[in-house]
């Protein structure tokens, strides 16, 4: 099975209809799988549960439509909940997540209320839709799996919303309990934009504020519409599916780059500024070679690649450590390979992770620098250590 990255876009907001919409939108297939999860939860006959097509001025996908007997309704309290979804037929999976969404409700009402979990009462979330969006999200949330997951800013929201506790603050208190951590924007956009539903599935979800940097491949989106209109702005969630490709044996991150010359400092004094700052904390090498400079001089060029958090830090060494009066830097991209350490005779060996998965090693020339016999045996014993390092990753 193919992993899959999956981002959320919140162009209007994230309510769980709009993230069931969404979703369906781009597998259309699992709609069949969600309805018979939903029937098994308990959601009555009378009650019709449909996806539709809908769009706006600028954008078209679905919409999900629970319509039924307005005397057809749940039980809001949690505790009842529970034991109403323990004792349906769902697949032990999609079972564990629902009930793990509709904890992180309880949760986060029990700790803005100050009472007991056990005594929690959905008051906003007691219809039979909030279940079909819960038990929705749960099914899909495992029919996607393995996946991971990611979302946008989320819209802020603005003005007063009407609960049973009265009215209260946009996002709403459970809401923004449930939203602690994640990336916001205030666009200006009146009105409730995340609701507690869909903030309790992003949290179930441990969506991220940042996709993956590279290794994937967009395969298709889908657009979930809520039921308010929005000034200026499509009220619709956005998914962008991405297959996850491996990336062999490699990692990707970035890394400072600092260029500079030296024309007037003697080599003796050079040497010893290149290995202070190649003891600095965040360098992670240091390069010199000749190079011509202007009116034809031999200067010095150096490099230096070091963490970019360290990046002022170095800047600042170099200007101590040398007689430049000037730099140049940048952040980078670089692709490395995966290796790790492993100590042979008292001699670290690093251990490399090439693509197709082959290994090689390599003992760090340093820890050979005093032993006797000249440079014949040290390229002896390097040798032995380094096959000796790899049968034994072999035999591990």
């Amino acid at each position: 099975m193919t992993a899959h990255h999956i981002h959320l876009d919140p162009l209007g907001g994230v309510a769980g209809d709009m993230f069931l919409a969404a979703i369906l939108d781009a597998w259309p297939e699992h709609f069949d799988g969600l309805l018979r999860a939903v029937r098994q939860a308990g959601l009555p006959a009378t009650i019709t549960m449909a996806v539709e097509d809908r769009g706006d001025h600028a954008l078209a996908g679905k919409r999900l439509r629970i319509e039924g007997p307005p005397d057809a309704k749940p039980t809001g309290a949690y505790a009842a909940i529970v034991e109403r979804l323990r004792g349906a037929d769902l697949e032990p999976a999609v079972l564990d997540r629902a009930l793990g969404i509709f904890a992180l409700l309880a949760e986060a009402e029990a700790s803005v209320h100050g009472v007991p979990v056990d005594s929690v009462s959905f008051h906003e979330l007691a219809g039979w839709d909030s279940v079909a969006d819960i038990v929705g999200a749960a099914y899909l949330i495992e029919a996607l799996s393995p996946a991971s997951w990611s979302v946008g800013p989320l819209p802020l929201g603005r003005g007063r919303v009407e609960t049973a506790h009265g009215p209260l603050p946009v996002p709403a208190p459970a809401t923004a309990r449930l939203l602690e951590g994640f990336a916001m924007v205030d666009d200006g956009v009146e009105g409730e934009r995340v609701t507690p539903t869909g903030a309790a599935i992003l949290r179930h979800l441990g969506a991220t504020s940042a996709m993956p940097a590279e290794g994937l491949v967009l395969r298709r989106s889908g657009y979930g519409f809520g039921t308010r209109k929005l000034p200026g702005i499509s009220n619709a969630l956005r998914v962008l599916v991405f297959d996850t490709l491996p990336v062999s044996a490699t990692e990707g991150d970035e890394v400072g780059v600092i260029a500079f010359e030296v024309d007037d400092q003697t080599p003796e004094e050079l040497a010893v500024g290149l290995d202070v700052l190649r003891a600095t904390e965040g360098v992670l090498d240091v390069l010199q070679m000749p190079a011509f400079g202007k009116k034809g001089r031999i200067v010095i060029a150096i490099q230096i690649l070091c963490e970019p958090a360290g990046l002022d830090h170095v800047m600042d060494a170099c200007f101590a450590e040398t007689t430049t009066i000037g730099l140049r830097w940048n952040l980078t991209r670089r692709r490395v390979l995966r290796r790790q350490s492993v100590i042979r005779d008292d001699v670290p060996v690093k251990m490399v992770e090439r693509p197709g998965g082959g290994r090689t090693a390599k003992a760090e020339m340093d820890s050979l620098r005093e032993r006797p016999g000249g440079a014949a045996d040290r390229s002896r014993y390097r040798r032995q250590l380094e096959e000796d390092s790899l049968k034994g990753q072999d035999g591990d």
